[in-house]
């Protein structure tokens, strides 16, 4: 892994995503914003399939996903892994480290990666100088735990191939922004292997969940690339309501509690 320096006014496109993120939800002003992009940075190129928050690691940064795919994992004795959730572009992967440094689980990238650290000092002394931004952060962190929750469920009370629907139809939305509008082709580099760890299936079972879905003509994954033909009735194989990720993305919802 290589690490350099490159924060500060001079690359304040680098956290943009990140900010349309928490715009989503979130009311900042343009100064607010602009203090978020000059956020000190860190870039850091990872290989695919390397951990760079091993897990219990004990860090002093919050990781923002630049490019790539990221997983986070838990892992049982015997070595085999469960992703609990998976991280792309514009997501700050463990924002709430700032807060509680300790890992909750580990990250690893699926992809080749590129990272870019964020030392916890900077963000908690801007969570501090702009309340607003510590109240989006915390509602960002919100939405990681509403992921999680329904991965829960999913895991939990589903069949192969509504479990992989499920992941699907969360990706498409994800992707398209998480604004309610999905995108229905979107590049996915996942082998089926990885596909089995984020739905706690075999290799066999997800090859032939994704041969069911595509012979229904829902949608194709071949190639590291989805394309969605039927967007409704994926949504119905996955018994996916997309509420937890766009309930309050709606513009009277979107919340600002802390008026300066």
């Amino acid at each position: 892994m290589q690490c350099k320096q490159i924060g500060g006014l001079k690359h304040l496109s680098d956290l943009g995503l990140f900010v349309q993120r928490l715009l989503a939800r979130s009311r900042l002003t343009e100064e607010e914003q602009h203090a978020i992009m000059a956020l000190p940075t860190y870039e850091m190129e990872v290989r695919a399939r390397q951990d760079f928050v091993p897990l219990g690691e004990e860090t002093d940064y919050c990781c923002y996903i630049a490019s790539g795919l990221v997983a986070r994992v838990g892992q049982v004795k015997n070595g085999s892994r469960q992703t609990t959730a998976l991280h792309i572009p514009g997501d700050m992967a463990d924002l709430h480290s700032a807060v509680r440094p300790i890992g909750i689980g580990g990250l690893t990238a699926l992809t080749d990666t590129l990272i870019l650290r964020i030392p916890h000092a900077a963000v908690r002394t801007l969570g501090r100088d702009f309340p607003a931004i510590a109240e989006a952060f915390w509602r960002d962190c919100i939405l990681d735990a509403a992921i999680l929750m329904q991965w829960a469920v999913n895991l939990g009370r589903k069949d192969a191939r509504s479990r992989l629907a499920h992941i699907l139809c969360e990706l498409a939305i994800r992707y398209g922004g998480g604004r309610g509008y999905p995108l229905l082709e979107f590049d996915l580099p996942m082998v089926q292997e990885q596909l089995g760890d984020a739905a706690a299936l075999t290799s066999v079972h997800v090859n032939r969940s994704l041969k069911t879905l595509r012979q229904e003509r829902l949608v194709t994954v071949r190639g590291g690339i989805v394309q969605i033909h039927d967007w409704q009735r994926l949504m119905q194989a996955g018994e996916f309501d997309p509420t937890y990720l766009v309930a309050d993305t709606f513009p009277d919802r979107q919340k600002r509690l802390v008026f300066q």
